[in-house]
């Protein structure tokens, strides 16, 4: 059973975030793997990293890359998530893992290696990140030495990671849902209001719906699914436990995004289950048009459009209807493959910040650049 437990604010798990599954991080464009190209020792100038980060849900991602490279030189992973209470994500606890990790990657890119931008993008960091804003320019600078910085949504780094600096649209996709664009002044968001107030089309959404459609065919009401009954049953036990199973849980988003993928592999032989990807596609492709810039802000030949995250790595039972919704609701509308993901994402910004070259539009709580408006 695929694993869709997320890792944006939203739970979408924008690890390997090309639609086709492909793992992203730490090769360039090309398939080229230049994770660890750079000896200790190599003739490196000083100050010519960039520290790109990535918080979510399964931990911190570092990346140190050189300042002119395309793709990161040293990764490492910091599996303990940072803490989120009651004053939003704990600065405290992201440093405490965060520094070790950076001079470690320093004391593996040799002597005198200085990190010149610092780019962060977590989950959360729109709606819980007051601390993070407030605290980690300051303890970086001292730390680090370094001056210039970026705090950015999860999405952000998403968006950088998949197209780069260019106007268009992304839409992120695991346990949540949610779109972002940008004319390259403003962004548009749409959805990624969470499981109970939106993320519709998300894993959680349709896992929900599979699980309603159990239900239903449990009951002997219209609309159900005997079908999806015998897969719940399979993955969960006795349909009549599942009250019992899902409402005491603290990660229901996840647990009910895990049954996602049964209702993709149901889709080829079950009307209901395919249904659900049907409607699932058109929220996904509403979200999408809502957020795309306009014909005078993009491409002459239309909108860039790329699809983030694991949602997507179900393929033509969803990828196949929203194709079809795509090119009804968003006729602009040109898929493209992503990229990177977002830890790509963070070095591109940080790469920007080190030479001047920011165009993604500053934000005070998608994309906080200290000292920018």
């Amino acid at each position: 059973m695929t694993d869709m437990t997320g890792a944006d604010s939203t739970g979408a798990d924008m690890t390997g975030s090309d639609p086709t599954g492909a793992d992203m991080t730490g090769s360039d464009p090309t398939g080229s793997d230049m994770t660890g190209s750079h000896s200790p020792g190599s003739d490196m100038t000083r100050d010519a990293f960039v520290l790109g980060v990535d918080s979510g849900g399964s931990g911190l991602r570092v990346a140190l890359g050189p300042r002119d490279a395309g793709r990161p030189a040293f990764t490492t992973v910091c599996a303990e998530p940072v803490r989120t209470g009651a004053d939003g994500i704990d600065a405290g606890h992201l440093l405490e893992q965060l520094l070790p990790a950076v001079h470690r990657l320093l004391a593996q890119a040799g002597t005198g290696a200085t990190v010149a931008a610092v780019a962060i993008g977590a989950a959360g960091m729109a709606t819980l990140g007051d601390q993070l804003r407030a605290r980690l320019p300051g303890a970086l600078a001292d730390a680090l030495g370094v001056r210039r910085s970026a705090l950015a949504a999860d999405a952000v780094t998403a968006y950088a990671g998949a197209l780069g600096q260019r106007p268009g649209a992304v839409v992120a996709g695991g346990t949540g849902m949610i779109a972002l664009g940008t004319d390259l002044t403003t962004w548009r968001r749409a959805d990624g209001w969470g499981h109970l107030l939106g993320d519709s089309g998300g894993g959680a959404w349709i896992g929900r719906a599979g699980l309603d459609a159990a239900m239903r065919a449990h009951d002997g009401r219209r609309g159900g699914s005997p079908v999806l009954l015998e897969r719940a049953e399979a993955v969960f036990g006795p349909a009549t436990g599942l009250p019992g199973l899902l409402y005491p849980r603290t990660d229901r988003p996840a647990l009910l995004a895990s049954f996602a993928p049964e209702v993709g592999a149901c889709a080829a032989g079950d009307e209901v289950a395919a249904g659900i990807l049907r409607d699932a596609a058109a929220h996904i492709a509403e979200a999408a048009a809502a957020v795309c810039p306009g014909p005078a802000d993009s491409r002459p030949d239309g909108c860039e459009v790329a699809l983030t995250g694991g949602l997507f790595r179900m393929g033509e039972p969803l990828l196949g209807p929203l194709r079809g919704e795509l090119a009804q609701q968003v006729p602009q509308a040109w898929v493209v493959p992503a990229e990177g993901d977002p830890l790509h994402g963070a070095l591109r910004i940080a790469r920007a910040l080190a030479g001047g070259r920011l165009r993604l539009p500053p934000h005070p709580t998608l994309l906080f650049v200290p000292g920018v408006t």
